[in-house]
């Protein structure tokens, strides 16, 4: 009786370039109907805001900071739904077991799909800058006001950076729930409910309001949206608090995608 004999994939071996496999997880992004459809509404959200600024905004706001900050609030929701998708999908649409056999180097597929999520948030931020910068020129016009560019590119770097903390938080609950609903639901429960609970304490306990912005990401993160130049201080707060709700979940998350059974 003859035995099969299975040989053992040799993942020591040099694997597909990091390159090549960021390109295939932007393309995932894109060829669904529903990813496509996600991509799409980003530019759809941005123009709809800068339009809604035009036609309701009073004059004396008209500005090219109402305007990003318009087109920022869409973003700051999608980017994360994004990221979220990048990496529940292989377990949602039970594709992993094909991934990961045809790529055993783990590792590599993961940083494939969080360079491809920042990348499409970097992109996707620049396009809705040039949205509000086109919609700032013609609110101005329309009413008839100057043209107010009150937002530095310091400042949009700031703004870039802040949303991309964002989407890395979509990212971390990815991997770390490796369910699309469970982490979209994850998300809207760590990005609105927790800071009300926080801000709650903070009402309510003294003690707790000075405590506040070096354990409340969400709080630490207020600086980076406001406009303002973010202080030394308030850059420690920020990498004190994404310790235990960003640094140390995205690790054990990536850990756990690594050795856990793909099914």
């Amino acid at each position: 009786m003859s035995t099969a004999t299975v040989e053992k994939i040799d993942t020591a071996k040099p694997g597909v370039p990091l390159g090549r496999l960021v390109k295939v997880e932007l393309r995932k992004m894109f060829d669904t109907r529903s990813g496509f459809w996600l991509m799409m509404s980003i530019g759809i959200l941005a123009a709809l805001a800068t339009l809604g600024v035009i036609l309701f905004a009073p004059d004396d706001i008209i500005s090219y900071n109402s305007f990003g900050t318009a087109v920022g609030v869409p973003m700051a929701i999608l980017l994360p739904v994004i990221a979220i998708l990048s990496v529940t999908g292989e377990w949602s649409q039970r594709t992993g077991l094909i991934t990961f056999t045809l790529v055993p180097h783990r590792g590599q597929v993961i940083w494939a799909k969080l360079i491809a999520s920042v990348l499409v948030g970097v992109v996707s931020m620049v396009i809705a800058f040039a949205i509000g910068a086109l919609g700032n020129v013609v609110g101005a016009a329309v009413n008839g006001v100057s043209t107010d560019w009150d937002v530095s590119l310091r400042q949009m770097i700031v703004i870039i950076f802040a949303n991309v903390l964002g989407l890395l938080v979509g990212f971390m609950l990815g991997v770390l729930i490796r369910n699309t609903p469970g982490a979209i639901v994850g998300y809207f429960v760590y990005s609105f409910v927790l800071p009300g609970i926080f801000g709650a304490l903070a009402a309510f306990v003294e003690w707790f309001r000075d405590l506040q912005p070096w354990v409340d990401f969400g709080f630490a993160q207020t600086p980076l949206f406001d406009g303002s130049n973010p202080t030394a201080e308030q850059w420690a707060q920020l990498g004190v608090s994404s310790l235990p709700w960003l640094v140390i979940p995205l690790t054990f998350g990536i850990w756990s995608v690594l050795r856990s059974e793909v099914k």
